[in-house]
């Protein structure tokens, strides 16, 4: 294996945090994901995928804001299979 340096970077708390949570799951620490993404960075020649500002409409973008609103709304009741939420559509 190549020697290996420190490197220091700044980065947002929360995303830090979900991405340690992301990277675990896959079986990686941060500094395996950091890896794996620059010999991605080098073996492709540019970044490992598309760096673009989304255009979405006011439509999509009210809708995704709903989506949040009521996925973090505990009132509201969540359905683990399709027979309880056809009996919940129906009633």
């Amino acid at each position: 294996m190549a020697a290996t340096v420190p490197t220091q970077i700044r980065i947002d708390r929360d995303i830090k945090g979900q991405a340690a949570e992301l990277f675990s799951h896959l079986g990686l620490d941060m500094s395996g994901a950091i890896n794996m993404f620059l010999h991605q960075c080098v073996l492709r020649g540019g970044l490992p995928f598309a760096v673009e500002m989304p255009h979405y409409s006011k439509q999509t973008l009210d809708a995704m804001a709903e989506a949040r609103r009521v996925s973090r709304d505990p009132k509201i009741p969540g359905y683990d299979n399709m027979d309880d939420l056809k009996k919940a559509l129906e009633a």
